[in-house]
């Protein structure tokens, strides 16, 4: 079941799939932070018909850190990298259905991690946490 949360900041950025053997794939990713959800952003991918969509959730602070250093355990690690065309953030992403490596221009990192700092700031997630609407939710 994906939640429904009200979305307070929302990117529009291209990451770029980093493809063995061949140049890198644009792909077009919303960002997006909800105040109600203050320790997760979510990353929806869209499929090249529109249609289709994959959303990966993760924490907020892997973000906040990967801008600086390597940051992650399981299945999403981020890190700084130099690319070509600049400071790039490098995403690694893993499910039991394979593997991806995406590049972020680091300026949008950022920009986007700024803008849900100032929504909810560092150290005060639990400030915005509605509690009964999360107990509801595991016991439902």
């Amino acid at each position: 079941m994906v939640e429904k949360h009200k979305v307070d900041v929302d990117v529009e950025v291209t990451l770029r799939l980093v493809v063995p053997d061949s140049g890198p794939v644009p792909l077009p990713v919303s960002l997006r932070y909800s105040a109600s959800d203050p320790y997760a952003v979510r990353a929806l991918f869209r499929g090249g018909d529109g249609e289709t969509s994959v959303e990966w959730v993760f924490a907020r602070d892997l973000l906040v850190e990967g801008l600086e250093k390597a940051s992650g355990l399981g299945d999403v690690h981020v890190w700084p990298s130099r690319g070509t065309d600049g400071d790039i953030v490098v995403l690694a992403l893993s499910s039991p259905d394979g593997r991806a490596v995406l590049h972020a221009d680091a300026d949008d990192l950022r920009l986007f991690v700024g803008r849900t700092l100032a929504v909810v700031p560092s150290g005060a997630e639990q400030q915005h946490m509605d509690l009964d609407d999360v107990v509801a939710r595991l016991t439902a």
